[in-house]
């Protein structure tokens, strides 16, 4: 009998614990991962238009500490959002438990996020440092919340390097009203059963191996499975609305996030129009007004009112000084207003990697950012107010080339912000090397760069002189011992070019080689991208802007030195761009060398991957070209 207990007991002890061993994942799932999504599941209740609950459960192993960002135990919260029934378990690799961690044992913190003022939603997690691998973690919860407008978004795969064995997706809806609207993306392929019944939809997906990161590839967002879900009627913050589309949205934006918050006293309207007098454009005017803002506000985020997403209105920006993206786009509509130009407040998907609003898609959580659009001639000038250092009317790569929700006076639209493409990102080297007979060299050089390329170095004039010696130091690191004796910049705001005058010396510029000397054509200019290699690639390749280089550099060498042979020139035509460089001699026996490099913006198919890095690496190559100059006989 107690043999039989034992037996019982044991068998019922490795059943239970079963699921949680290591050993019992598929092993197509194990390989090369960071970690494996055991199961992900969430069950969505809408019981009333302001109404909701659900409950999360998320069983994740694993593998190494880049995994552990799959295991995160949190969860956000604020006076709409109840968070009920939390905890953490932690099981070894063979299924034992190791830690339980209660809600009592949570932190529960502000949402800090290390450069707001202040928030007014808070955090729970769970503190575990895990002290091997691998192991697994078991998180649950259950929230209540009267906010419908930001329902809870799914991805089958949260992220490249993690595998799924089970990922669950469920929303009921108490009345046919109250139906979701579901977009499914990038499931093609994929073992998902989709189950329709009672005011009910229910996604399982299974066994999806890891997605693993490519070097230039598009956006999560465009490749990982992922459903998106809005309600066409909802709550949020106390507040009610219905958006069919992104001209519904707009008009809920406006009429709930900025309504009256443009308002300015008298004296701040009479010195805004005090600054304009005797202008009549309205884009010198724009150009005025966002100068002021620039010189007198600083950019301070503040995440709060109606959930963060309502800017601070104008009067206290104007007040104190400063505002977070909403705030400042916010206060400078006012103060255009104020001066008889209209623009509009929007909203944008952030980051050099580019994101579009989805047209078919509209609700309130797309977008991270806020920028000013003003109307000019049948077009756009678009403002980042949080930047003191932009141009007017430059956005560069954070949010160039990108749908936009603008809103208008007659509801929101979506509006592609200005790109930044090919030859629009230009470099032009122009450089005097003189080179002596002790094998060193003094360099003069100016380099002018437009676009995005304006964009990557506009900053260098902010910086300490100690901190642009040592970045030229490292821009040209191919050359020993730069010593950088004087530089100066110019920055031309109205065309957006930023010119830098560079002065500097190196010792040992041209290394001995047998008899001979080597001679470096393209030191100024080196370094082209090798993109890694790629074999099994499963995605198209982007990229993304383009840009074009082109560069002129003369050479003077020691009198006492020849040259032993002219290089051929180089022209290189692809589908990717075009690349040509040529030596040219003259009478007194300096050189010119030229060089230029087109590389072409596009999304391309994966086949042709090799086919890119073939002609990149060919590049690369023959931006390292040398002559050999012979030294003559005394």
């Amino acid at each position: 009998m107690r043999f039989l207990v034992l037996t019982t007991f044991l068998l019922f002890f490795n059943l239970f614990y079963a699921q949680y061993r290591v050993a019992s994942i598929p092993e197509k799932l194990r390989f090369n991962v960071d970690a494996v999504i055991r199961n992900n599941e969430v069950s969505i209740q809408v019981l009333a238009v302001d109404q909701m609950v659900y409950q999360v459960t998320k069983e994740v192993t694993v593998f190494n500490a880049s995994g552990n960002a799959f295991a995160d135990a949190r969860i956000r919260y604020d006076n709409e959002v109840k968070v009920k029934n939390v905890e953490a378990v932690i099981y070894n690799q063979f299924g034992g438990e190791i830690e339980t961690i209660k809600k009592r044992d949570f932190k529960d913190i502000a949402a800090a996020d290390g450069f707001s003022l202040y928030r007014d939603d808070r955090v729970l997690y769970a503190d575990y440092d895990p002290s091997q691998y691998p192991y697994t973690m078991k998180f649950t919860y259950e929230v209540e919340t009267s906010d419908t407008g930001s329902m809870p978004q799914w991805y089958f795969v949260p992220g490249y390097g993690v595998s799924v064995e089970k990922s669950t997706y469920k929303i009921s809806c108490s009345s046919k009203n109250l139906k979701p609207i579901i977009k499914e993306q990038n499931l093609d392929g994929l073992d998902v059963k989709v189950t329709n019944e009672h005011n009910a939809i229910t996604y399982v997906a299974k066994e999806i191996p890891a997605f693993l990161g490519e070097t230039l590839s598009p956006s999560y967002h465009y490749i990982l499975p992922r459903l998106s879900v809005r309600l066409p009627n909802f709550h949020f913050k106390g507040y009610s609305g219905t958006v069919n589309n992104w001209q519904d949205l707009g008009t809920w934006v406006q009429d709930i996030l900025l309504d009256g918050r443009d308002e300015l006293y008298e004296p701040t309207i009479t010195k805004m129009r005090n600054l304009v007098k005797g202008v009549e454009d309205d884009l010198e005017k724009a150009k005025i007004i966002y100068r002021y803002v620039q010189e007198n506000t600083r950019y301070v985020s503040v995440q709060v009112g109606i959930g963060g997403m309502r800017p601070i209105n104008a009067i206290e920006v104007d007040r104190d000084k400063y505002g977070d993206c909403k705030g400042l786009t916010n206060y400078t509509k006012a103060l255009l207003r104020a001066v008889g130009v209209e623009s509009y407040y929007a909203v944008v998907e952030s980051g050099s990697t580019k994101v579009d609003m989805q047209e078919d898609f509209a609700d309130l959580i797309q977008g991270d950012h806020v920028i000013l659009a003003i109307p000019y001639n049948n077009s756009y000038y678009w403002v980042d107010c949080t930047s003191q250092i932009n141009p007017f009317g430059y956005l560069g790569d954070f949010t160039d080339d990108r749908t936009v929700l603008v809103v208008t006076p007659k509801g929101g639209k979506l509006v592609r912000t200005e790109s930044y493409l090919n030859e629009e990102n230009a470099k032009q080297i122009n450089g005097t090397i003189n080179v002596f007979e002790n094998l060193s060299m003094d360099a003069q050089v100016t380099i002018q760069t437009k676009g995005i390329k304006y964009d990557l170095r506009m900053a260098l004039e902010r910086e300490s002189s100690e901190h642009i010696k040592e970045y030229y130091k490292t821009l040209w690191d191919n050359i020993n011992g730069v010593n950088v004796k004087n530089y100066s910049f110019e920055n031309n705001k109205d065309d957006i070019v930023f010119t830098e005058h560079v002065n500097f010396q190196a010792e040992n510029f041209v290394a001995k080689n047998g008899e001979g000397y080597l001679l470096s054509l393209n030191p100024l200019n080196h370094g082209t991208y090798i993109p890694p290699r790629d074999r099994n690639r499963k995605y198209p390749f982007l990229v993304q802007r383009g840009s074009f280089e082109e560069d002129e550099i003369h050479i003077e060498i020691p009198e006492n030195f020849t040259i032993s042979s002219l290089p051929k020139d180089v022209y290189i035509e692809s589908e990717f761009g075009n690349y040509q460089a040529k030596l040219q001699k003259k009478a007194n026996g300096a050189l010119i060398y030229n060089r230029s490099f087109f590389l072409k913006a596009g999304t391309y198919q994966k086949e042709l991957y090799q086919k890119f890095r073939s002609f990149l690496r060919t590049v690369a190559r023959k931006d390292k070209q040398k002559i050999v100059l012979i030294k003559n006989a005394p």
